[in-house]
């Protein structure tokens, strides 16, 4: 069979940059294997609208690729379990990706493989692409009023509309986990900065405490409130080791880590979610439209559809109600 390399991503709408990519990688051994997500993932980690290309399409073209020799699909939002079964002598990324950011990669290097994040050719990008034609056809007026309250009303409730017709699936299903932790007597693990550190130990609080029903106790910890474990951590490691330290020291098999970025890149909530799929963790992802990154290293997310802030934070205080009344119903009240 020679030597195996992999490569993964969603290739929605693929560009020269993709091509080259997918030729070096093809350099580095015999064959390779390009995993792609199906269209529930691609949907799941690019937001309502995506993929553009359905699954069939999308490997159809890779295949006509001549570096390119298997193209295999795969639903989770992860390639770590197929990776685990083609067992590839090399993984390959593209540069946005560092290698301590590879699923898979503790998995091919413990195997004697090797780890690639190649540099990317500059000026390609999916996402880029499709929101430019987006915009080039959008002749709606960048603000309808002057009005900053009625301006950010009409943006709150336009964003809840795309939530409730396009991600409740997602809502449920990371409510659906968080149920099946607490009743598998795991806890829950939250992480985030600024405001969604407010909104860790917000969740934190609504499960230890209690949210709207009388119920038992459930063990839920916010990474963001010990100062004493935070300013030695970050004294003594830096920054971005913040949250992953005490993942390393406070999880365990089966417990699940909320990741919480509004931009899906902070590399403290990153390394984070790492160390969490390490210890064997599910990872719940909690972010907004850009949030690819964060999404797809987690088992379920959901992208708050908005690249503002404030409409990200919004969306994300109500998802964590939503879990809550979930959790209350899934428990029997207390007397």
């Amino acid at each position: 069979m020679g030597r195996l390399v992999f490569t993964n991503g969603c290739f929605d709408v693929i560009h020269p940059g993709h091509v080259d990519l997918l030729r070096r990688a093809r350099a580095l051994g015999d064959r390779l294997v390009v995993g792609i997500n199906s269209d529930r993932s691609v949907r799941a980690i690019k937001g309502p609208g995506r993929p553009i290309f359905p699954e069939a399409d999308r490997k159809a073209v890779l295949l006509a690729l001549e570096s390119v020799d298997d193209v295999v699909v795969f639903d989770e939002q992860t390639p770590e379990a197929l990776i685990h079964t083609i067992e590839p002598d090399v993984l390959v990324k593209g540069g946005d990706w560092k290698l301590d950011e590879i699923i898979g990669a503790d998995f091919v290097l413990g195997r004697g493989g090797e780890v690639k994040s190649l540099p990317l050719v500059d000026g390609y990008s999916s996402t880029q692409a499709i929101n430019a034609l987006k915009d080039s056809g959008d002749t709606t007026s960048a603000a309808a009023s002057a009005d900053v309250v009625e301006n950010s009303i009409r943006e709150h409730l336009e964003t809840f509309g795309t939530v409730q017709s396009s991600l409740l699936e997602e809502i449920k299903t990371c409510g659906r986990i968080l149920v099946e932790t607490f009743r598998s007597n795991n806890k829950v693990l939250i992480c985030g900065n600024g405001g969604s550190a407010a909104d860790a130990q917000h969740i934190a609080a609504e499960f230890v405490g209690r949210y709207e029903t009388e119920r038992q106790s459930l063990p839920a910890v916010a990474l963001t409130t010990d100062t004493s474990a935070l300013t030695a951590i970050g004294n003594d490691y830096g920054f971005e080791r913040i949250f992953s330290r005490q993942v390393e020291s406070l999880a365990n098999d089966g417990d699940c880590l909320i990741a919480i970025s509004t931009s899906g890149n902070s590399p403290n909530v990153i390394a984070a979610v790492m160390e969490a799929r390490r210890k064997g963790c599910r990872v719940i992802g909690l972010s907004g439209a850009g949030g690819k990154k964060l999404a797809s290293l987690s088992d379920a997310s959901v992208l708050a559809p908005s690249s503002r802030t404030a409409r990200i934070q919004e969306v994300h205080l109500a998802v964590i109600h939503i879990w809550c009344e979930m959790v209350d119903a899934a428990f029997p009240r207390s007397e």
